[in-house]
């Protein structure tokens, strides 16, 4: 028990919405006889779901440090012994101190590790968790009344809880805490960086822009990480080469061993090249932030590109896009090398493509199967039980269909990169030339060689002198 968690709703940043649900529940802790005067009753329960990482808990902390009240928390695994009755005793023993100290939170983290669905378990329902469940659902809305205490529960997991534990009365409320947009990213960048020196250079809305999906811990840590990556190379601010550095190093690890000049090393400059060519000349997607050889975890070398908007809702036109610049690579491998000499090196990448298309076709509609999701949700479900005794009603026509869609997709979009490849073959020697002798290339430098070569390209990109000076070497 925490008598005050020290933390308010201006450390949290990035749900907006949840802080707003959450201030209600302060003002219930703080004036109950404002709300008890026209009949309204304090919630008994909040569930706050949500990925891994997105402040559930430090939620929970704020809201205790905002009302002032005693903060209550534990793990939903404390509950569980091998001993049966333990766990309902300690949550029987819970109540009553929570009561004593009323009004107060009570705070249970990961409760999906008590709170999961009943009657699953192997030999019965007479085992240890279940009975602790029971307890909880007695304590929460049972014969005794807990007036004061409200119960905050986190999981990431909301389909595996029990329907008895969410119905109103015991949890009153879901509140989703969804990964944050770029202006949420902006707002948790800002927090992190308060006791950090940065460079009067660095943008925190252009690396919030840099980091669709990352999490608030996610976001926390790309801080941390380039502090010490900028106290490691004796600097004392954090430069924006830190904070790149520090997101190519979390997104694909950390950086190799350089390759040395050979065959290897000219076509990985291809692969890469091919990739960033295709994406810049298929309208709908992302422009290519930089190219580089360096090597990063299991990648001889990346193509990076920068979101123009939060990619919460993705069009057809987008998702085709991406699966067009997934096959630059191999693509560029076959044009110029010749298809006796292409890799594994595209492994990951038509890995990743044939996920993009099959999701096409069978979950969003965007085929000519026809509009309807074509997936039972409890055979793509998160949890191994539910995915186990699910059963595939897809008929064999269907299954054959799919394929044969997704087939056709990958074969139009392939034959577009390899399009691309032969329409701009200059500009692909040139560029890959530049790229084997500098490693990395950046956004501008890429779109100003490119345009010099490429008509359809050429209007969009204001030419400088350091492009033409690439060029003409």
């Amino acid at each position: 028990m925490e008598p005050n968690t020290g933390i308010t709703f201006d450390d949290v940043a990035g749900i907006d919405e949840a802080k707003q649900d959450f201030e209600e529940v302060v003002d219930f802790l703080k004036t109950p006889q404002k709300f008890a005067a026209v009949g309204a009753k304090i919630p008994k329960g909040v569930l706050l779901v949500g990925p891994p990482g997105t402040g559930k808990t430090l939620l929970a902390k704020a809201i205790a440090g905002e009302a002032g009240v005693p903060f209550f928390s534990l793990s939903g695994s404390e509950f569980i012994e091998m001993f049966v009755g333990v766990g309902a005793s300690r949550v029987r023993d819970l109540f009553n101190n929570a009561k004593k100290k009323s009004p107060c939170l009570v705070f249970i983290d990961e409760i999906d590790a008590v709170g999961r669905q009943r009657g699953t378990g192997i030999g019965g329902g007479n085992d240890e968790r279940e009975q602790t469940l029971n307890q909880l659902l007695t304590e929460m809305d049972g014969f005794s009344g807990n007036s004061g205490v409200i119960v905050l529960a986190a999981t990431n997991r909301p389909e595996i809880l029990d329907s008895a534990l969410l119905r109103p009365g015991r949890f009153d409320r879901q509140v989703s805490v969804g990964l944050p947009d770029v202006k949420g990213r902006e707002e948790i960048l800002k927090v992190h960086s308060k006791n950090k020196k940065l460079d009067k250079n660095v943008s925190l809305s252009v690396i919030a822009m840099r980091t669709p999906g990352f999490s608030g811990a996610e976001l926390a840590n790309l801080m941390n990480e380039a502090a010490i990556l900028a106290g490691r190379r004796g600097k004392d601010k954090i430069t924006l080469k830190e904070i790149d550095d520090s997101i190519d190093r979390i997104i694909a690890g950390m950086e190799g061993t350089q390759m040395t000049d050979g065959k290897n090393k000219m076509l990985v400059a291809y692969h890469e090249i091919g990739h960033a060519v295709c994406a810049t000349l298929t309208q709908g997607h992302d422009p290519v932030q930089k190219v580089t050889l360096i090597p990063r975890g299991q990648a001889r070398g990346l193509t990076w590109f920068k979101p123009n908007e939060d990619p919460s809702l993705t069009s057809k036109q987008q998702l085709f896009a991406r699966i067009v610049a997934g096959l630059g690579g191999r693509a560029a491998e076959e044009i110029i090398f010749g298809e006796p000499e292409m890799t594994t090196g595209a492994a990951g990448d038509l890995q990743q493509v044939t996920q993009i298309a099959r999701q096409m076709v069978t979950r969003f509609g965007m085929s000519e199967i026809g509009p309807w999701s074509l997936i039972d949700p409890a055979v793509q479900s998160s949890d191994v039980v539910l995915r186990m005794l699910a059963r595939n009603s897809m008929s064999e026509k269907l299954a054959e269909d799919i394929d044969r869609s997704v087939k056709h997709i990958i074969e139009k979009a392939y034959e577009i990169a390899k399009t691309h490849i032969k329409n701009n073959r200059d500009a692909i020697d040139r560029l890959v030339d530049v790229l084997l002798e500098k490693e990395t290339l950046t956004g501008d430098e890429f779109r100003g060689i490119l345009a010099m070569f490429s008509d359809k390209f050429s209007g969009n990109v204001q030419q400088n002198d350091n492009v033409r000076e690439l060029v003409n070497v």
